[in-house]
């Protein structure tokens, strides 16, 4: 337990901002399965939108401190390489269907 009151303050701030980073990490996480379930079921135009929904939430954590810069970017790569991914192997069926 804290011996100073800038101690025990510290540790309530300190608590506040886990939770609060663990609520935004957590909702960052749901937005992208959404959008690895749109992509999963071939919606293309609903994973696009969602993509910019998660691309939104990992550059306001990076704005707050809670994910490093790089760390967003990386993900946000990976993830708009999948989108691409799945485009091109939609053209490429229509193309062949065609």
């Amino acid at each position: 337990m804290p011996q100073h009151k800038s101690a025990e303050k510290a540790l309530r701030q300190s608590e506040k901002r886990r939770l609060r980073n663990r609520m935004f990490k957590s909702r960052v996480k749901t937005e992208i399965k959404k959008f690895l379930s749109y992509l999963e079921a071939g919606d293309l135009e609903k994973a696009e939108m969602q993509l910019r929904v998660a691309q939104s939430l990992l550059h306001r954590g990076v704005s707050k401190g809670i994910f490093h810069k790089n760390k967003a970017a990386n993900k946000i790569s990976k993830l708009f390489k999948r989108l691409n991914q799945a485009k091109a192997k939609a053209a490429s069926q229509a193309v062949a269907e065609a």
